[in-house]
């Protein structure tokens, strides 16, 4: 198997065959996100089964698409549909594609995910910004031969979400009168939404929030020094006496708040 440097060799060069633009920024949707690709000034659409070294994404929600094109005067690659390590993938492909979009030029990641809320101020339908992860609950994506030309082997967390993107995002949200958290996300394997016993840890333990993607992605980030910007769209409360949670409501609550995370989103990328 070629190692991972000859595969974004390989990868780049394909991509660069169907699109010659380099794209500042990288957007990552989440699941019932990907509406938000609409958008874009689509300049050219590439399915994950045609890129080279590329998983699947088998996820109900998940387009599957790789995007380029242009977002309030920047040029942009997004992913409609991400991977993730329930799906059966090693930790390697599930973070390859932000591997890759370092790789085409981006200068700022932008990632979104759903998750559940154990805050208990916060309701279906909210974002949280977030500032913070806890990564214990799965694996990371760093181990392994570590790659120099890449990041360091041993590279600094202390500031995984850019404090100056987070600044950003609070003054546009608040421009645009959309309320908006900010908190700590506590990432695990899935594809099991939590007991009621592990919603209350995971609170405990001080996160805000929980889901099963987007710590994996940043932690590659912040090894290749790509500053990172992320939120999540609570799409279910995990504290209480709430409702057994289902993927298609989940689904519908992330569709129902996109339209707040698109407007801050597009507002960042024209201020890049």
């Amino acid at each position: 198997m070629p190692d991972l440097i000859q595969q974004l060799e390989e990868t780049t060069s394909f991509i660069r065959s169907q699109y010659s633009h380099t794209p500042e920024a990288g957007i990552v949707l989440g699941s019932g996100l990907g509406d938000f690709a609409e958008e874009i000034a689509i300049e050219k659409e590439i399915d994950y089964k045609d890129i080279p070294h590329f998983p699947i994404s088998t996820v109900e929600g998940h387009k599957g698409k790789l995007i380029f094109g242009e977002l309030n005067g920047k040029k942009v690659v997004a992913m409609a549909g991400r991977f993730h390590f329930y799906e059966g993938y090693s930790v390697q492909a599930v973070t390859f594609p932000v591997r890759l979009m370092k790789w085409l030029g981006i200068k700022c990641l932008f990632l979104s995910n759903a998750a559940g809320g154990v805050n208990p101020a916060f309701k279906v339908g909210d974002l949280m910004i977030i500032n913070d992860h806890i990564s214990f609950g799965t694996k990371n994506p760093l181990i392994g031969k570590n790659y120099d030309d890449l990041g360091p082997r041993f590279p600094d967390m202390s500031e995984p979400y850019k404090k100056e993107l987070i600044t950003k995002a609070k003054s546009i949200a608040s421009r645009l009168d959309i309320l908006v958290h900010e908190g700590v996300y506590f990432v695990v394997t899935g594809p099991t939404f939590e007991t009621r016993a592990e919603y209350r840890m995971i609170n405990r333990l001080g996160a805000d929030a929980v889901g099963m993607s987007t710590v994996q992605e940043n932690i590659v980030a912040v090894h290749m020094g790509l500053p990172v910007f992320a939120v999540s769209v609570i799409t279910d409360l995990g504290l209480g006496d709430h409702e057994k949670i289902t993927h298609e409501e989940v689904l519908k609550a992330a569709k129902q708040a996109e339209p707040k995370l698109a407007a801050i989103f597009k507002q960042m990328i024209a201020e890049l």
